[in-house]
């Protein structure tokens, strides 16, 4: 299927060409939290300048607003979204969750709470939010799979191109920095008080940030109606549960070695064939040997890999879309960033990413998804 536009927005930038001159400078935008009081001293990757124009929504949907209306005017479609079945699949944690702890005190407290913030929480449906917006009458979904959610939500929207139920899909995800993922995270004891450095030997943990990653796909026919030359698609989805833990992956990574082997068979391809692999990378200590010693596995120990949450923290339910359109920049341009904060090798991971600006010559990419419930998922992009 056609990637056909793109949105972004997230600490790197608020558009793909503010993102791609962050990722040329090499800058790390992690600082303290302002969005919220807290005594915890986690650097966090904010979106600074974000401006929630309506107080009554929460600022999930503000950031997959920002992406989505980029996404559909990249792909041509904004005064065109009548001609089409459009379907809307968003990704989410934080928007599925009342998390609002100033409700929950004061009702444990005196028995009742002002209902504005469960108000805001019912309005907050990101693909009913967004379909609703635009005024779009296909179908519409918001997936919560933990961390691998954005990358799910274009899984399900590929699927429903395949089924004929629509002829684009707006799909993604979106996610907010909040106080109770925050501090939830911070218990688990898998957050660095310093930015985060994603496969180096003195990782410490991952740092949180927010944003949102959004894509319009279409059918190729619907896509040539619009006279565009295509560039990237997506040409595989695969996903596996390592059905092991909570919050831990499975030590021998089969779970992600599946996801890996069915995304790749969809397409049609060799693990030799993969110019670069964007990985989840999210800098703790669990997930890194596991997902380094996989990708070693299944791509050899040459594979050039990074990961971009040492630019954008580890952005939950928005990361699995934020980086399937990082991995699509990479083919685009033809080049892709240092791994940033990675300074020394993990002799038990055995290979490390890429620490300085690497050219790519190949047609496919990966963008990988693990999450917590032992989710994995793949995508396979390419730019033929």
């Amino acid at each position: 299927m056609v990637i056909s536009g793109m949105g972004v927005i997230s600490a790197c930038g608020k558009n793909i060409s503010e993102t791609l001159e962050t990722f040329a400078a090499g800058n790390r935008n992690g600082a303290a939290v302002s969005l919220f009081k807290t005594e915890l001293k986690y650097p966090v990757f904010e979106v600074k300048g974000l401006k929630v124009n309506d107080a009554n929504i929460m600022r999930t949907l503000e950031l997959a607003f920002v992406a989505v209306r980029q996404a559909v005017e990249d792909a041509a479609l904004l005064d065109r979204l009548n001609d089409f079945r459009i379907g809307v699949c968003l990704g989410t944690t934080v928007a599925s969750q009342l998390n609002d702890v100033d409700f929950y005190s004061r009702y444990i407290m005196k028995g009742n709470a002002p209902m504005h913030s469960v108000e805001r929480y019912l309005k907050g449906n990101l693909a009913e939010a967004v379909g609703e917006k635009l005024g779009l009458h296909g179908p519409v979904c918001t997936v919560v799979n933990a961390c691998s959610s954005g990358t799910d939500a274009i899984g399900v929207g590929l699927s429903w191109l395949r089924a004929d139920l629509c002829d684009a899909v707006i799909c993604g995800g979106a996610d907010e920095l909040n106080r109770v993922p925050f501090v939830g995270f911070g218990s688990l004891g898998v957050v660095s008080e310093s930015l985060c450095k994603p496969f180096d030997k003195e990782r410490s943990g991952l740092n949180l940030g927010e944003g949102a990653g959004v894509v319009v796909i279409e059918k190729q026919e619907i896509f040539r109606k619009l006279v565009k030359k295509a560039q990237i698609f997506i040409r595989g989805y695969g996903l596996g549960c390592d059905a092991y833990h909570l919050t831990a992956p499975r030590p021998d990574g089969s779970g992600l070695e599946t996801a890996l082997g069915r995304a790749l068979d969809e397409a049609g391809i060799v693990p030799s064939e993969v110019a670069f692999v964007n990985a989840h990378g999210t800098a703790t200590k669990d997930n890194d040997k596991v997902e380094g010693m996989v990708l070693a596995k299944v791509f050899g120990k040459k594979v050039k890999f990074l990961s971009t949450k040492s630019f954008t923290g580890h952005t939950l339910g928005a990361a699995g879309g934020l980086e399937a359109i990082f991995a699509s920049l990479g083919l685009q341009q033809g080049w892709i960033p240092a791994s940033a904060g990675f300074e020394s090798i993990d002799e038990e991971i055995g290979i490390a990413p890429v620490s300085q600006r690497t050219g790519i010559k190949g047609n496919y990419a990966i963008s990988t998804s693990l999450a917590f419930g032992g989710n994995n998922s793949v995508l396979v992009i390419s730019r033929d």
